[in-house]
């Protein structure tokens, strides 16, 4: 039987788990992008720490995903970070482990995460897999494009934007993330 799927406001105690999956999920989709002995090289301690601290601070909504008991997956977003950000709230990150791709657990996240109001991203340039879950989601690349650099190598990124319901239909309120 398939344990299933839930998301929730992550807590403190969720730290551990959302550090585990976050240095996974790098391991899954930074292959192709990142050197072999920097991704071996990633440890728990200190992305558990700073996980520890970001819920702590709580100036970004973390959500995690869970088969059963298991974190899954996560995702944060935020105000955002980029002076000339084209809408205020920004997905800061969202991580599935590669084992429940296809499970709903990425669209469960982005919908707890920014609901189906305007946001933006950053995302790395060459990951076709990501790229595709934005798109069919109503991201669409805004033309912005920086170096952003990932444990320490430069990855080429780009800023995809979802205008929302805020752009498409004036007057009418979108449904927000629940975070807010």
């Amino acid at each position: 039987m398939t344990p299933e799927l839930t998301v929730r406001a992550a807590v403190l105690d969720d730290a551990a788990g959302i550090a585990r999956v976050h240095l996974q999920a790098w391991r899954e989709s930074y292959a192709h992008l990142l050197p072999a002995g920097t991704l071996a090289g990633l440890r728990q301690g200190p992305r558990e720490e700073r996980w520890r601290a970001i819920i702590a601070a709580a100036t970004s909504d973390t959500w995690v995903a869970r088969a059963g008991t298991d974190i899954i997956g996560w995702a944060s977003a935020g105000a955002g970070r980029d002076d000339d950000g084209p809408r205020p709230w920004e997905l800061q990150g969202i991580y599935v482990l590669a084992s429940h791709y296809g499970s709903g657990a990425g669209q469960m996240l982005l919908d707890a995460a920014v609901g189906d109001a305007g946001a933006y991203l950053w995302i790395a340039e060459d990951n076709p897999r990501a790229f595709a879950f934005y798109r069919r989601n109503g991201f669409v690349p805004d033309g912005a494009t920086a170096v952003h650099e990932l444990a320490g190598t430069p990855v080429r990124i780009l800023r995809m934007v979802r205008w929302g319901a805020l752009r498409s239909a004036p007057g009418s309120a979108p449904r927000r993330p629940r975070g807010r």
